[in-house]
């Protein structure tokens, strides 16, 4: 076969993949509203089910969804009868995928659930089947041609994904699940890193450099030494952050002034230093320092007391986490 043919093959699964999806877009409805909202306020398990293709699909959405704060598993419908049936709860929400929504493998699990009053939800392609008539909400994914001589589940899978992603997406929406929620869910790998917040990665306690107004300069180079962070963060005696003093300023006044120590803190600081809270994404506050010219440190505060220093973030800090 010549290779401009295969691209033609490829393009046209494709073709075929697009007008599914097309199709699914316009038949989104009420069912899928009333979906989201058994799958964001079920008390106990979100359970998929199916067979074949279709549990394959019914394990990613699954996996999708407990990362979003909807603790849900997949099972096949081929092991229901086996056993698997006992993991079903009537506190669960159970939802099957099927193109056919006659899958002999599925019967079972259907009639286990109306037996038992479990909430179900049908995923499904025929208006006339078992599983859609059965269903309590019923989620209708249109026909669609499939490609390999119209045999092979393709179209009917990437409408069952986007389905099922579309559901997670929604449900994280509806429940208010943020960055932060997300994080919990993966500390591990480049998700975590891109998620690590400003109070993850922050110098706080006795670390951070903090200095009075009222201290003499002897002191305040102590300090500044002892911290090793090349900046100062000047407090009044109620400890409000009133200023910050760096290295560089320092620096700066000695080419100007022979005598050092006469100087006053409050009069080389400079007020109002920017700073980002604690919940704050690192890579804003990289974002923040680089927008800046000559930034090297933010102070972090909580609560939007942005006058009350709980830490500081440096630059170090957040390129020594691999953010960029």
């Amino acid at each position: 076969m010549k290779k401009n043919n295969l691209k033609k093959i490829a393009k046209n699964v494709i073709d075929l993949e697009i007008q599914a999806l097309k199709k699914l877009k316009n038949s989104i409805n009420n069912s899928f509203n009333k979906t989201v909202s058994l799958i964001s306020n079920c008390q106990s398990k979100v359970i998929f089910c199916g067979v074949g293709k279709s549990f394959i699909i019914a394990s990613k959405i699954s996996s999708t969804l407990s990362s979003v704060g909807s603790p849900s598993f997949a099972i096949s419908a081929s092991q229901c009868t086996h056993g698997d049936l006992g993991s079903i709860t009537k506190k669960d929400l159970l939802i099957l995928i099927s193109n056919s929504g006659e899958t002999e493998e599925l019967k079972p699990v259907i009639q286990y659930a109306k037996r038992n009053k479990i909430i179900l939800v049908g995923i499904v392609s025929k208006k006339n089947s078992v599983l859609y008539k059965s269903s309590d909400v019923k989620l209708y994914i249109p026909e669609s041609k499939e490609s390999g001589h119209g045999i092979v589940p393709t179209s009917s899978t990437t409408s069952q994904l986007a389905l099922g992603d579309a559901l997670a997406i929604a449900s994280m929406n509806y429940k208010n699940f943020g960055k932060l929620d997300f994080k919990k869910f993966h500390p591990s790998g480049n998700l975590a890193t891109k998620l690590k917040t400003v109070e993850d990665l922050m110098i706080s306690g006795n670390k951070v450099p903090f200095v009075s107004e009222n201290s003499s300069m002897k002191n305040a180079l102590k300090i500044l030494s002892k911290k090793n962070l090349g900046v100062l963060i000047v407090r009044n005696k109620i400890k409000k952050t009133i200023g910050i003093v760096t290295d560089g300023d320092l620096k700066r006044v000695v080419e100007k002034n022979s005598d050092l120590h006469k100087l006053k803190l409050n009069k080389i600081m400079t007020k109002n230093p920017i700073s980002i809270d604690q919940n704050e994404l690192a890579a804003k506050a990289l974002n923040l320092m680089t927008s800046k010219k000559k930034i090297t440190s933010l102070c972090v505060f909580k609560n939007n007391k942005k006058d009350r220093t709980i830490g500081l973030i440096h630059i170090h800090n957040i390129l020594n986490a691999n953010i960029n």
